[in-house]
């Protein structure tokens, strides 16, 4: 059976293998899935004849069957409309849940409604109904239910504020998305005199209080009995959400504790309530029949008198274990085994590999568990032994410290891997998790934790048809908090029915879950020698000399740090080159050719025969690259795969995605795909290397961003069909959450945190150096007659330096100039000297595993030292704020002196820097050994020195300083602080992580981020999760927000004429937001005057307008570009901001005041629409794709003019995110987005850490719509561009070439970050070449870079001799694109060079031709 339709048309309708033993998962009685409007009900039971099970299920993509179906399966076509009606994420009708008496006969009809998170009590509740309708002659009931996601349907809510008109009884449960819990008491609570009953079981608090059960009520009884357990539970709901249903079941095990508080009358409510939680949370059909008739005969008032002779609940067991051919529950592990052990329709291996399953227990007691039967026997059919356990609530860590460790007592783990099925975060629900619960239970236990997740807001068609995949809210949930335990690899492996509400199996994704189970247990089953560890390098931009591309890594450095690790613990490495260079030669070059042979080493040539057999995806790659070979990665005849083998371990270049060199590929592509010759290298890996693991080696490949669905792969998505089922460990900047997030979801990786490179603050050279000394000269002259003389040479010096450009210089000579406006050109001097001098910036590249040397330590400590955080316990003060306590004054006024070029202010800010510097310095140099190292042995000697002397060295160098009086206290609490922090900076496990993945170990989950913001991302060797994406913007985020907003429009009137700007186009980033809590979302909402808001559990989901009168400026307008990332990350604020500006048009405001009102009014008219559709504002790329491509055209010099690269934001980033249509995702609105850009004013970006600034990455001016605005302006002004850097304490707004000429000063022009590179040989030059590349990037979408920039570029690396040679030797690949780089950013007028420096381009250019040639 073939299904087609849709973006599966490919997909292969798969049943069950069954290739090992007599268990079978085929469709159950041959059921097949049949059009949406006639399907069957999808169903597991245990065939009468043969005792097999048997599971429903349907495929999803095209993964490679295990069996063929003897029967030949009929094409079927379904019926999907895209993102629902509405544009909702899901179209399920609700009436399908309607269960009604055929014929009332006289008896009581009772209706009732219920709203619930879930489907699972659907099947259950309709046959509880449906038994009473049939066999009572006194009672009868009208059931419908809704599942609270549906409610955002207007007509859904319609309906259900119809059903609530003559409901009898509602029930509620998991309604925890607080604007649906709204919307069910905005409908329930007007209802609730007139009920019956109502049962709400854990919910929001708001919904929780409408609870109604006689005289009873939850909320009444909590605020009058506040000692009652009842009334603790109440107290413990307002404060956290994590346990309501481990808190109720306590209250089921301690009723009589409870009744003993109530009144008789209210006793017999209360225990009425706690008996409906028992047979709710029974879940069976007969539980819910009883939890019915015992609510309608007590409640309902023409039952009063009835006796419907109602069974008491039947009971489960809290905890347990399940297996669907085990005759009971067991609450033993030796029990379960005795029955598993003595089976005689499986055999299994004496060292099989035992996989320990998590589930719900409300499945299984619902009668929902087909998905589950279908992943326990497809695990055992593959060999491996199964131990499924459950939880009755949601602290699911119960059962598996209860029932996953060894029965003999020996303390250690008796699974190999754990995979919850429940999609929840181990300990917590849908509301919030204890995750350093969930992180205590799995480190005991520390074997691999998957976490996979069946579907619950949408049907398995309306998955299929999405781009977007997996539902938000469930992201949200289900993917995003199991992470912050762990959890890795969110495998959809269950899909629902949407008649039914059950769920079914979806086999080709249970195929790859137990599968990659299977391969992760291996690890720590297999003998180390025998491993085999395929390590995966990049080279991209797709050139020779870019080989082992990686952000801020040492690629080859650390690669041979990493083989000497594993030759030691007993990996086959084969015979190790005896350097890292000779490592890189041996992946470089052809043993065979020539030293500079441009072809990189071959380890493998596949047949196109042989490529076709075992890549089951090969035929769907034809469509964009042919047949195969093609001509990426091939001779003509065979696929290449390039690398070395040495011993078990294979090095291998991963393919480029292939069309980067392609003009028109780069314009029209909306996405990206993979060519023949990368299927092959991951075929290769998988099936002739057979690698039992894969690491790739830094950030970041292709893989994670070829095109699928942003979260829940299918089949038929790219990164799920390349990866198969290989254990994917991936090595990671720490400071990239973001990314590595993508690479989680969409690779399924292991990410393994890695330190960027250490931080050194630039420093001054040159001419700087001596503008400086100048400055000394004048502070202690400044009143004699030799200061204008002195201030002359400063103004002249800082014209040779190119400062001019920055700071206002005189055109009178400085003897005209009056004292005070001396001292105001040397303070507007020194303040960019300052700016310069103290900036931090990554020198060299990290070496994994490498620890940190005391200087290095030292820079970054300062940087921690210099934040307030208030929010620690104590609150900690920063050490400038500490110091300008001392003297009386406060910091942020210094700040703002010294920022306004104040003298005397940027001198003090200047003695604070030093003196923060040199605590700082005292402080780490007692932990420092004898070669400069910190180690933790030295941590443990300073602290015993500290001990015998009685001293605080932190304190020594102030003692002779003005700050003498500091605040001792103060500093002591911060001190306390730093210690905890270097004692993470120096506890580097990236070495050890990687060991443990390898051995099938647990690898601890960390943050990712800055460290010197959020210190906790020490010590990298983590498993990086990002963070909880409704938790954004925090309160501290928005406080910092209206700063920049303030400063940000502060400099744009003061650049325009005192003007307000009307619109700012915004570009917002995944890892910035997950740095600095959402501090660029908080910015969006302060433009256009709107306040992100909590709901009751914390989670940022509600607006409120902030009056016109409080804003005290007009709404500004703004036009958002997200990026992919954070598209994929944060589709709930991408919504959130969406409505903000909405609301924000919507305000009935003068128009003078409400520019979003205003633009919006005016589009709207013009496009004959909706005022709240014409305010349509955040963009981003289609789903699946990423990137503008402009950075791959800068980057391979593939692009014609810049109308193309405009041509190209334009097509690939006008996507349009509606919140009135989110089930959508991304449509495509150019016209809305040109409308849009033609009002802005100003073009806006944030830079929040040290490691990354505008020319590290492409990404920035791959954003950047500055030209692009100036095209589509009716006047031609080209916008004001504005860079906001919050790396420091004092938080600033500069202009764009203002930033680019600082980023060239500390950077690309610095001796000191030049000369680290060069460190770092190869890699280094890269490193060089890639500013400058990035740098032509600005010139190409803003034209904000000077001349001079690529004057004194040019006098560093070309036209020293010595320095050319020294490139021309490391790399003499990314030396050419150097050279390539000048030649071209001259012929494209971006650079004004004279003949004889073009000449000597042209002369360089052809010697290293000819040394990549070989020619001498």
């Amino acid at each position: 059976m073939q299904l087609t339709g849709g973006d599966v048309g490919q997909a292969n309708l798969n049943t069950f293998p069954s290739q090992m033993h007599s268990t079978s998962c085929g469709f159950a009685n041959g059921v097949k899935l049949v059009p949406s409007r006639r399907r069957a009900q999808h169903f597991s039971q245990v065939d009468r004849q043969t005792g097999r099970l048997q599971v429903s299920a349907i495929a999803t993509g095209p993964r490679p069957r295990t069996i063929t179906s003897k029967q030949e399966d009929e094409p079927l076509q379904l019926d999907i409309t895209e993102g629902g009606p509405a544009g909702l994420f899901t179209s399920t009708d609700p009436e399908l849940r309607r269960v009604k008496p055929k014929d009332v006969r006289g008896r009581t009809l009772i209706k009732v409604v219920y709203v619930l998170l879930e489907a699972q009590y659907q099947a259950s509740l309709t046959a509880a109904v449906q038994t009473i309708n049939n066999a009572r002659d006194d009672i009868c009931f009208e059931v419908v239910g809704y599942l609270v996601e549906e409610l955002r349907d207007k007509k859904n809510f319609k309906a259900f504020k119809h059903d609530m008109v003559d409901a009898n009884i509602f029930i509620g449960s998991l309604i925890f998305i607080e604007e649906l819990a709204d919307k069910v008491v905005e409908v329930v609570e007007p209802q609730r005199e007139r009920m019956d009953a109502i049962l709400v079981f854990p919910s929001m608090p708001a919904v929780m209080r409408l609870n109604k059960l006689g005289t009873f009520n939850l909320s009444q009884l909590g605020m009058s009995q506040k000692k009652s357990p009842i009334g603790e539970f109440m107290k413990g709901m307002r404060k956290s959400n994590d346990r309501f249903e481990e808190t109720m079941l306590k209250l089921v095990r301690t009723l009589p504790a409870v009744l003993k508080y109530l009144p008789s009358d209210k006793a017999q409510d209360a225990k009425n309530f706690i008996q409906a939680l028992q047979y709710w949370l029974g879940g069976s059909p007969a539980n819910l029949e009883n939890l019915l008739l015992s609510t309608a005969q007590s409640y309902v008032p023409v039952l009063k008198d009835s006796d419907f002779d109602v069974a008491e609940p039947q009971l489960f067991p809290d905890v347990g274990i399940w297996h669907p051919l085990a005759p009971e529950m067991y609450e033993d592990l030796k029990e379960y085994l005795n029955w598993y052990d003595t089976r005689s329709d499986v055999k299994f291996a004496k060292d099989a590999p035992v996989i320990g399953l998590v589930l719900q227990r409300s499945h299984l007691v619902t009668g929902d568990e087909a998905h589950y039967s279908g992943v326990v026997m497809e695990m055992e059919a593959r060999g491996a032994k199964v131990i499924p356990v459950f939880a009755g609530g949601l602290d699911f860590s119960l059962p598996v410290k209860k029932f996953f460790y060894d029965p003999l007592g020996s303390g250690k783990s008796f699974i190999n891997c754990a995979v919850s099925l429940t999609g929840f975060a181990l300990v917590g629900g849908p509301a919030r998790q204890d995750a350093p619960k969930a992180v205590d239970a799995l480190k005991k236990l520390n074997v691999p934790y998957m976490v996979s997740l069946p579907l619950v807001f949408q049907t398995t068609e309306e998955w299929l048809d999405s781009q977007l995949g997996v539902h938000p809210v469930q992201v949200a949930l289900q993917v995003a908090l199991p992470e912050l335990d762990g959890g890795m690899e969110p495998i959809v492996f269950a899909g629902r029915d949407g008649n039914t509400g059950k769920s079914h199996s979806l086999p080709d994704r249970i195929d790859s879950l137990c599968n990659r189970a299977i391969k992760w247990s291996m690890l720590s089953k297999k003998r180390t020698a025998e491993k085999k560890l395929a390590i995966t390098v990049f080279s991209f931009p797709p050139d020779k000399g870019n080989v082992g591309t990686a952000a801020y890594l040492n690629v080859f450095g650390s690669i041979f740090r990493v083989l000497q690790d594993l030759q030691q613990q007993g990996y086959d490495v084969g015979k190790l080159p005896e350097t890292s260079d000779q490592l890189i030669q041996s992946v470089l070059q052809q043993e065979e050719a020539r030293f500079n042979s441009a072809d990189l080493n071959v380890a493998y040539r596949m047949g196109v025969d042989e490529y076709q057999r075992l890549c089951p995806y090969s035929e769907a790659l034809e469509e964009n690259w042919g047949k195969p070979p093609g001509q990426l990665n091939s001779n003509g005849n065979q696929l290449l795969v390039f690398g070395k083998q040495f011993g078990n371990v294979f090095i291998g270049v991963q393919p480029t995605f292939g069309y980067e060199g392609d003009p028109m590929r780069l314009l029209f592509s909306k996405s990206a795909s993979p060519h023949h010759g990368f299927a092959a290298f991951y075929t290769y890996l998988e099936k002739i290397f057979k690698a039992d693991a894969v690491l790739h080696f830094g950030t970041h490949g292709s893989l994670e961003f070829m095109p699928g669905k942003q979260v829940g792969m299918s089949g038929s998505c790219y990164p799920d069909s390349l990866i198969g089922d290989i254990p994917n460990v991936y090595y990671y900047a720490a400071n990239n959450p973001s990314e590595a997030t993508i690479a989680k979801r969409r690779s399924y990786a292991n990410t393994i945190s890695y330190l960027t490179p250490p931080a050194e603050n630039a420093g001054l050279y040159k001419g700087l150096k001596e503008l400086k000394e100048l400055i000394s000269s004048y502070q202690g002259m400044r009143e004699s007659g030799r200061a204008p003389a002195i201030c002359s040479s400063i103004i002249e010096t800082s014209r040779m330096v190119n400062l001019d450009r920055d700071v206002q210089l005189p055109d009178q000579e400085a003897s005209e100039l009056s004292l005070d406006e001396r001292d105001n050109v040397v303070g507007q001097v020194y303040r960019r000297l300052m700016e310069i001098e103290s900036r931090l910036l990554p020198c060299g590249l990290h070496v994994v595993g490498s620890p940190p040397s005391a200087t290095e330590a030292i820079a970054t400590l300062v940087n921690i030292a210099e934040i307030d955080r208030p929010e620690m316990e104590p609150p900690i003060k920063g050490l400038p704020g500490i110091l300008a306590s001392s003297i009386g004054r406060n910091v942020e006024e210094i700040y703002l002196n010294n920022n306004k070029g104040i003298l005397k202010d940027v001198e003090l800010l200047q003695s604070i820097t030093e003196a923060c510097r040199e605590s700082v310095r005292a402080f780490v140099n007692r932990r420092t050994n004898s070669s400069g190292r910190v180690t933790t042995e030295t941590l443990s000697e300073g602290l015993m020195r500290f001990a015998r002397l009685g001293a605080e060295p932190w304190t020594e160098p102030l003692k002779n300083s003005p700050f003498k009086k500091a605040d001792k206290k103060a500093m002591g609490v911060l001190f306390d602080y730093l210690q905890v922090c270097l004692e993470q900076v120096v506890k580097d496990n990236e070495l050890g992580a990687l060991q443990q993945a390898l051995e099938g170990a647990y690898v601890e989950p960390g943050p990712g981020g800055d460290p010197i913001r959020n210190p906790k991302v020490l010590p990298t060797g983590k498993n990086i999760h990002a963070l909880d994406p409704q938790s954004i913007p925090t309160a501290a985020a928005l406080k910092s927000a209206r700063t920049i907003v303030d400063r940000l429009l502060e400099r744009q009137k003061l650049d325009n004429g005192n003007k307000w700007p009307e619109t700012v186009a915004v570009v917002l980033w995944g890892t910035d937001n997950i740095k600095t809590y959402g501090e660029s979302l908080a910015q969006v909402m302060m433009m256009v005057g709107i306040n992100p808001v909590p709901d009751a559990l914390g989670r940022v989901n509600k607006l409120e307008v902030i009056p016109l009168e409080e804003l005290g400026r007009p709404r500004i307008d703004v036009v958002v570009n997200c990026s992919g990332v954070f598209r994929d990350l944060f589709v709930n604020q991408m919504n959130l901001l969406d409505r903000a500006v909405k609301l924000a048009a919507e305000q009935d405001e003068p128009e003078e005041m409400n520019f979003v009102r205003r633009h919006a009014r005016e589009q709207a008219e013009e496009q004959g629409v909706s005022i709240r559709d014409a305010a349509t504002r955040i963009f981003s790329n289609s789903s699946g794709s990423y990137s503008s491509n402009i950075n791959l055209a800068v980057e391979n010099s593939s692009w014609q003019d810049e109308a193309q690269l405009q041509e190209m934001y334009l097509s690939r980033k006008s996507f349009a995110f509606n919140s009135d249509r989110p089930g959508v995702g991304g449509e495509e609105n150019r016209a809305s987005f040109e409308s849009a850009m033609k009002t802005v004013d100003a073009t806006f970006q944030n830079l929040d850490s040290s490691e990354i600034s505008l020319t590290d990455v492409s990404h920035y001016f791959d954003s950047d719509p500055t030209k692009l605005v100036q095209g589509l302006r009716g006047d031609g002004r080209t916008p004001s561009s504005y860079i906001a850097d919050t790396t420091t304490a004092n938080a600033q707004v500069r202009s764009l070439s203002e930033t680019v000429r600082l980023d060239a000063r500390t950077k690309l022009l610095n001796p000191k970050w030049y000369e680290g590179m060069m460190g770092s040989g190869y890699e280094g030059v890269r490193e060089i070449q890639k500013r400058l590349t990035n740098t032509m990037g600005w010139s190409a979408t803003s034209g904000q870079v000077d001349n001079w920039v690529y004057d004194e570029a040019n006098n560093t690396f070309i036209d020293d001799p010595e320095m050319a040679k020294r490139m021309m030797d490391l790399n003499p690949n990314s030396f050419r694109k150097l050279v390539a780089t000048f030649l071209e950013a001259n012929g494209r007028g971006y650079w004004d060079a004279s003949p004889d420096k073009i000449d000597r381009l042209r002369e360089l250019y052809m010697d290293v031709e000819d040394k990549i040639e070989g020619i001498e």
